[in-house]
């Protein structure tokens, strides 16, 4: 199902994952850096660098703006994609050693996806420090001295 706007996606979703979604839009809108912008991305809510800010785009797509986060709502979990977390490796190794004090659960991540199967095991204030860890200039270089050759 394609879908027009960030509201459209969450009034899809039935109420219990849609506050938690919400409660994630939050905490990413209140901790993000400046000049990332919340928008529909991949299917997905999420946060990019606009063309304003980076004219060139995602190189896959350059009509797209560059990705930085996502978030879905899934079947069996809620995803957050960090794009910081796949090229950046003392975010991830932060990221990785700060969960289990925020977390009884183990970690379940794959390259830069971080999934949550039980709800009330969010970490909301290790999200919310995640989201402060880079800023849309630090993402641009990243991005450009790793992916685009």
């Amino acid at each position: 199902m394609a879908f027009a706007s960030v509201s459209d996606v969450l009034n899809s979703l039935p109420e219990d994952r849609r506050k938690i979604m919400e409660k994630l839009i939050e905490v990413f809108d209140q901790n993000l850096p400046k000049g990332f912008e919340k928008t529909l991305s991949f299917g997905m809510i999420g946060y990019v660098v606009p063309h304003a800010t980076y004219p060139a785009g995602y190189h896959c797509k350059p009509a797209e703006p560059l990705p930085f986060l996502s978030m879905a709502s899934q079947k069996a979990a809620v995803s957050i994609y960090h794009m910081g977390i796949y090229a950046d490796e003392k975010i991830l190794n932060w990221f990785v050693q700060a969960y289990p004090l925020h977390c009884k659960t183990k970690l379940d991540m794959g390259k830069s996806c971080i999934r949550f199967k039980k709800m009330e095991d969010i970490p909301w204030d290790l999200l919310a420090e995640l989201a402060q860890k880079m800023t849309p200039t630090h993402w641009v270089e990243l991005y450009e001295s790793k992916f685009i050759r």
